[in-house]
C-alpha cells in the first residue's frame, strides 16, 4: 500500500469466515503483503435497511473508535463497498470463551479461572462506562481470548452511547471511636447519566429492569457480570427457564440459589453493585 493511499477492500485477502450476525459477518483477512492478520466485519447494507439497522451500525462504529484498552478491540480503519460497510479490528485468535467454557469437564471453570476472567471484564467495564458507554450484551459468547490468554470484550452491536458525568464517591467513616489509623479513599467513579428504554440483550442475561421497563443505565452490565460469573462456576444460567416467558418470570421473581460449591460472596458483592446504581 503506497503511502497516503485510502485503504479499502482491495488491501486485503480474505481467509475464511470467522462468523455470522444479524446484519452481516466476520472474516479473518491478511492485509495483503504484510502477513498482518485482522477480523473484518462486514455489514450487508440491504439488510440494515431493510431492518433499520443504520443507525445501530454507525453508533457501533463510533463506540469502537473511541476505544484504547487492552480488554477492547481496535478499529484500525473503515471503509465501504456498495454492498456493504466493513470495520477493521483485532483478530483474536483464542476464540469465544464460551468455547472454552463448553470444553471443561462439567462446563465449568475452577474458581480462580473464573476470578481471573471476571476482573478482565470488570476492568473493561468500568472503561467503557467511563466513556459513557452501556455494553448491553454481556455473555461468554462476546468475551473473545487473545493470543496471551487474556479476554477482549466484542460486539458492540446493541451498545448506548450516553452522557457520561464524572463524580467521586466518599465512603462513610468508621462509626466506632477508635478510628483506624488510615481511612478510606475517595473513590472517582464515572458512570453513564441517561437511562435507555430500549429491549435488548441475550435473554438469560437480560436484568429485570429492562424486562419491567422502567429504563436502565449501566448497571444493567453489572447484573449480567454476575450472570457471568454463575455460569463460569455452576456451568449454566440462574434463571433459565423452559422457555422465554418462563425465564423473564425467573428473572423477575425467582430467588438466586446456589450449590454450596459456588463462593456466594462473589456474587453478593457483584448484586449489591448493581441494585446500588
Amino acid at each position: 500500500m503506497e503511502l497516503g493511499e485510502k485503504i479499502g477492500l482491495d488491501h486485503f485477502t480474505p481467509i475464511r469466515p470467522l462468523g455470522f450476525g444479524d446484519t452481516g459477518s466476520v472474516h479473518l483477512v491478511e492485509l495483503k503483503n504484510t502477513g498482518e492478520l485482522y477480523a473484518m466485519k462486514a455489514m450487508d447494507k440491504s439488510v440494515m435497511l431493510n431492518r433499520n439497522k443504520v443507525h445501530r451500525a454507525c453508533i457501533e462504529r463510533e463506540i469502537i473508535s473511541l476505544l484504547d484498552h487492552p480488554f477492547l478491540p481496535t478499529l484500525y480503519a473503515s471503509f465501504q463497498t456498495p454492498t456493504h460497510v466493513c470495520l477493521i479490528t483485532d483478530f483474536f485468535p483464542g476464540g469465544e470463551l464460551f468455547a472454552l467454557l463448553d470444553k471443561q469437564p462439567m462446563k465449568i471453570f475452577k474458581e480462580e479461572t473464573a476470578r481471573f476472567y471476571a476482573a478482565e471484564v470488570v476492568v473493561g467495564l468500568e472503561y467503557l462506562h467511563c466513556l459513557g458507554i452501556i455494553y448491553r450484551d454481556l455473555k461468554p459468547e462476546n468475551l473473545l481470548l487473545q493470543k496471551d490468554g487474556h479476554i477482549v470484550l466484542s460486539d458492540f452491536d446493541l451498545s448506548f452511547l450516553t452522557s457520561c458525568k464524572p463524580h467521586v464517591l466518599k465512603h462513610p467513616l468508621p462509626t466506632k471511636r477508635r478510628r483506624s489509623r488510615t481511612q478510606p479513599l475517595p473513590t472517582f467513579v464515572a458512570e453513564p447519566t441517561t437511562q435507555s428504554n430500549s429491549f435488548v440483550g441475550t435473554e438469560e442475561y437480560i436484568a429485570p429492569e429492562i424486562i419491567a421497563g422502567t429504563g436502565h443505565s449501566s448497571a444493567i452490565d453489572w447484573w449480567a457480570l454476575g450472570i457471568l460469573m454463575y455460569e463460569m462456576l455452576y456451568g449454566r444460567t440462574p434463571f433459565r427457564g423452559k422457555n422465554r416467558q418462563k425465564t423473564f418470570a425467573n428473572i423477575l421473581h425467582k430467588d438466586l440459589t446456589f450449590p454450596s460449591s459456588i463462593p456466594v460472596f462473589l456474587f453478593c458483592t457483584i448484586y449489591k453493585i448493581h441494585n446500588c446504581r
